[in-house]
Formats: C-alpha cells, sequence, structure tokens
C-alpha cells in the first residue's frame, strides 16, 4: 500500500548509522562510473568558513550530537555541515503541509509523503538547471535513469538517495519485507523447515506455550503487527508475497503483464483467515490494532516478540540496534535476533521477497526555495559523493571505526562492532547524512564495500553466534541466502513507484487509491479481531466493492505497466 515499500523510507532510522543496500537503477542504460574524486578541488582544500545549512526529514529519526566526530571532519575538508531535524509529533503530510502554508523551508528537505505538496508549491529549486557545475550530482544517474525523476514540466526537483550501485550488488542484508523469526525460537524447535504461514504459527504457538516469560520475565509476545498510518503495510500486503509475486506495491503483475488486485484474492482471505485464527488463539499482540510505531519499536528492542513480519528498514536499524546493545552487557539476549523467511501460502510456490534493489523516482532530497545559498548546497551533495567522504560517512573513522590491512581492505575489530550499534556512540561519533545521496554495492575504491554490513568478511565476523548457528543450520551465509534471490525485476518492477505519487485530486485512480487505503485501514484490523471471521470478510469486501473504483485504479495501473515496459524495449 501507500509507502509500503517506499525504500527511501528506509534512511529515517539511519540518522547516525548506514545503510543497507535496498534498489537499483532500472533505466535503460546503466548507471555512469561515478566521477573520480581526485578531480575535485575540495579533496585537499580545508576550508576556513564552514558554511551551515538545515534539513527537516520527515520521517523519524535521532539527531546527531553538536560536535559530531564525523560531522566535523566532513566540515573541515569540504567547508560545510548540515544541521538535521526529523519528524515528530505528525504526519509527513501535516508538517510539510504546514511548512508550504508558512511558506518558509528548511535549505535541505526530505519531504517523503509531501514531495508532490511541494513540487506544487513551487518550493522546490529545479537541480537540472544547476547540475552542470556539478559533476558528481549529474553523473550519479545515467540520462534515461533522471528522465524518470522528472516531472511534468520537465524539472527534476529531487535527488533519489537509494538503490543506486556502484560497480554491483552485494547485499547480505535483506532489507526488505519478510516474516521474521527469532533464532531461539527456530534453535528450541530444532531449526525445522518453515515454509507456509500454517508452518511458521505452528512453531511460534508451540515455543511461547513453552516458553512463556522472556529472560527478563516479562511475557514473551508471539507475533506483534504495525499498523500505524502509512506503516499498515505490516498487516496489508502480504498476500502478494505469499502468491510469489514481487514487492510492486500496489498491484500484482504478472509475467505476462496482467494486473490482479491482491486485496480480493484467494490468498487473500486465507491470510487474514489466518491472522483471525491466531487473534483468537492469544499468539497475536492484543496492542497491535492501537499500538504507535515507536511503542511496537520499543517492544521489539526488548526482544520479547517472537516473531513479525516488516520491511527490515522499517525496525532492523533501531530495534536490531537496541537488542545487540543488550547482548554486549547481557548476551543471553543474543538469541533475540532475527531472521528472515520467505512464507508462501503453498509450500510448491517460490518466494520472491528478495528482489533487487530498485530505484526510486517518487521524491528523494531537494533543495528549496529558501535555501539563500543553492550553489554553496549543491557543491557539499556533490562533495558528499566523494570517495573519502562516502568512506567517512558509511564507514567512519580510520583508526576509530575501522581499519585497513595491506591489500586496502577495511574491517573492524569485534569492539568497533559494538561502538557502531551503540546509540550514544553513534550520536557523538558518526555521521551518514543517511539521506544525502549515496552509493550501495562497491566503495569508490573498487577493493570494498560501501557499508560495513555489505562487507562479505566483515558482516559475516559482525553475526553473533546464535545467528551463524541458525544461518548454518539452513544452508545459508547471509540473510539474503535464507530467502530465494534468484528472480530477476521486470521493466515495471516497482509499481509503487507510480502509485506513490497517487494523489486524489489526479483522477479516477488517485481517488480509487486513497480509498483503498481508507477502507482497509479501518477494516483490516476489525476482520483479524472479529468473532466470526466470514460475516467481517464479507463485510468488508462490500465496502470495499462499494467505494473502490477498482477499475479505474487496475486500467491506469495497466498503462503504466505498458508504458514502462515500451520504455524497456
Amino acid at each position: 500500500m501507500k509507502k509500503n515499500i517506499l525504500l527511501r523510507s528506509l534512511a529515517a532510522m539511519l540518522a547516525v548509522t548506514s545503510i543497507a543496500g535496498c534498489m537499483v537503477g532500472c533505466g535503460e542504460e546503466p548507471a555512469p562510473a561515478p566521477v573520480d574524486p581526485a578531480a575535485s578541488s575540495t579533496d585537499t582544500e580545508v576550508k576556513k568558513e564552514i558554511k551551515e545549512f538545515d534539513m527537516f526529514i520527515a520521517m523519524p529519526g535521532t539527531e546527531i550530537n553538536d560536535n559530531n566526530v564525523v560531522q566535523e571532519k566532513l566540515a573541515e575538508l569540504y567547508g560545510a555541515k548540515i544541521k538535521e531535524t526529523w519528524l515528530t509529533g505528525q504526519t509527513a503530510e501535516e508538517a510539510i503541509g504546514v511548512m508550504v502554508a508558512g511558506g518558509e523551508y528548511t535549505d535541505f528537505i526530505e519531504a517523503s509523503d509531501g514531495y508532490q505538496m511541494m513540487v506544487d508549491a513551487g518550493a522546490l529549486i529545479a537541480i537540472d538547471e544547476y547540475w552542470d557545475a556539478y559533476p558528481n550530482i549529474k553523473n550519479y544517474l545515467s540520462e534515461a535513469e533522471w528522465n524518470m525523476c522528472r516531472k511534468e514540466d520537465g524539472h527534476i526537483y529531487a535527488i533519489p538517495q537509494f538503490g543506486i550501485i556502484n560497480d554491483h550488488d552485494i547485499s547480505t542484508i535483506h532489507n526488505d519485507q519478510a516474516f521474521w523469526i527469532q533464532t531461539r525460537v527456530l534453535k528450541w524447535a530444532g531449526y525445522p523447515e518453515i515454509n507456509t504461514l500454517d508452518d511458521y504459527f505452528k512453531v511460534i504457538e508451540e515455543y511461547a506455550a513453552a516458553n512463556p516469560k522472556h529472560h527478563d520475565g516479562t511475557d514473551v509476545i508471539p507475533y506483534t503487527i504495525l499498523c500505524e498510518d502509512w506503516r499498515y503495510f505490516c498487516l496489508e500486503n502480504a498476500p502478494f508475497y505469499l502468491d510469489g509475486y514481487p514487492n510492486d506495491g500496489c498491484v500484482i503483475v504478472t509475467a505476462d503483464r496482467e494486473i490482479i488486485d491482491y486485496n480480493t484474492t484467494e490468498t487473500a482471505k486465507k491470510y487474514f483467515g489466518k491472522l483471525n485464527e491466531v487473534y483468537n488463539k492469544g499468539i497475536v499482540d492484543p496492542e497491535f490494532f492501537s499500538q504507535s510505531y515507536d511503542e511496537y519499536i520499543s517492544k521489539i528492542s526488548t526482544g520479547r516478540v517472537l516473531a513479525f513480519n516488516d520491511q527490515y528498514w522499517n525496525w532492523g536499524y533501531t530495534a536490531e540496534s537496541a537488542i545487540k546493545t543488550l547482548g554486549v552487557s547481557d548476551p543471553v539476549y543474543n538469541d533475540c535476533t532475527y531472521v528472515p523467511l520467505g512464507l508462501t501460502i503453498t509450500p510448491d510456490i517460490k518466494d520472491r521477497y528478495h528482489s533487487a534493489s530498485a530505484l526510486d523516482c517518487s521524491g528523494g532530497m531537494s533543495i528549496t526555495t529558501s535555501c539563500e545559498d543553492v550553489e554553496g548546497a549543491l557543491q557539499f551533495v556533490n562533495d558528499m559523493l566523494n570517495e573519502d567522504a562516502l568512506a567517512l560517512r558509511f564507514w567512519g573513522t580510520e583508526g576509530q571505526d575501522y581499519l585497513v590491512d595491506e591489500n586496502g581492505l577495511f574491517y573492524r575489530t569485534q569492539e568497533m562492532r559494538d561502538k557502531s550499534v551503540d546509540q550514544e556512540y553513534q550520536v557523538a561519533n558518526l555521521c551518514s547524512y543517511s539521506y544525502l545521496p549515496q552509493y550501495e554495492g562497491m566503495h569508490l575504491d573498487g577493493i570494498n564495500a560501501a557499508k560495513p554490513g555489505q562487507q562479505p568478511a566483515e558482516f559475516f565476523e559482525g553475526l553473533l553466534p546464535e545467528v551463524k548457528e541458525c544461518l548454518e543450520a539452513y544452508d545459508a551465509q547471509t540473510y539474503v541466502e535464507m530467502l530465494d534471490p534468484s528472480g530477476e525485476n521486470s521493466a515495471w518492477y516497482p509499481l509503487w513507484s507510480w502509485s506513490n505519487d497517487l494523489t486524489p485530486d489526479k483522477g479516477p485512480a488517485g481517488e480509487a487509491w486513497d480509498m483503498m487505503g481508507e477502507v482497509k485501514h479501518e477494516y483490516l484490523p476489525k476482520v483479524v479481531m472479529a468473532k466470526d471471521f466470514e460475516a467481517a470478510w464479507e463485510e468488508y469486501m462490500g465496502v470495499y466493492a462499494e467505494k473502490v473504483d477498482i477499475d479505474a485504479f487496475l486500467t491506469a495501473a495497466k498503462e503504466e505497466v505498458e508504458r514502462r515496459q515500451a520504455l524497456a524495449e
């Protein structure tokens, strides 16, 4: 559903930490090689004057400390810094609406759901009118990829930050959606084969019955669900995965380009019927329908939650870090980490939970009309794509956060790994500028991974013993290998980059998309909690059919699929 896989949201959790890769460019030609950082005159020149910009990021995040070590090093090298502020107490649309009404903005902005509102208000500068002077920016995407980012007036108002693969993809972390489960549950059950919803909930139910208490004496939560705001994808979009389709987000698109509404399939009914069954058994968190995102993350961070369905970026960079921090102080918590499972509705279906990364052109980092130094802002963004800057942003300070061997390979000691997940250390020492443009895959030196979590040796050495044991039991070396990563992206993938831009004022398809969200948000929790599932499902389907012009939506989706297919041919 809306924003369910807006992978640029993944970095909402990464104000100060590295981000695992999540998308790849999908234009007609590959992105050109990054500009040689040696060509930048700022690499060795220390600026005496430090320019200060501000940036609002319309998603939750963590502010770093003043005098943050990496931020200060970047400022010394490149003569500028950015003060980041994050969304609190509002939705993205509400926060951006307030800004638009007042006509005053931060220098930089990641507007999230409010991006189109900013474009319509004329609040963003056209980056393509400036970029000839900033080669790292202009060459960041291929011409075909940039063309996908152009608005109706032909201009580009945002730079996508994620899914830009340098050289090749080397993902080790599954940054997308899955049915997650704790390693302690799998170990207790003898590492069984788990392929279906029935398999999954059976082992969860049996473990919880035998082990009702958490390590700290509190009750375990067998399964929880997030339903708040746009993040209710944790509840609603599993049916297309269960049927073996990749995350197009808004519809199922078959290999022959047939468009199917996944909300009304037989698999959808079976899935919600299963949730209803386990809810009435007491397996599902009774607070699931009312809990906030912060409450949800807090529960997972304690290790009490045995399992859930979510995008990794939505929980991993906060809750998993918290669990690892617990494990540093008390190793008993080390079995509370999670691995992904790619469930399907029947065992014979091949899972498609892991897809090659995809370019999201529905938003990104923008510079507003309130910025009094557009050239200086663009120069800093250009500089942040230099090799040395990227190493600082995502690896940290050499000698403090990582070391370099005789072959130029980056590595970390266990002490460095422990510090990298400690939140106090992060806010004082690490500054990834996580909403500025960046690369996935290989670092610009051609030797290392762009980010520590993607460095094969570093990834494996950084795993807890319990996770290593679990992966080995399933003949896997990475989280990605717990799933089937072999599927190739289609020419239209991901279709969510189209639906994310739909608003009610964009005609029947936009109206249908908006109403679809309203109906599902209201009725799906009721379906899960109902005493009479059949009656609740019938009521939901009736309201859905009455209020949602699904034909208009499917027709528009089909047109977009055919348009993208034609561009690729």
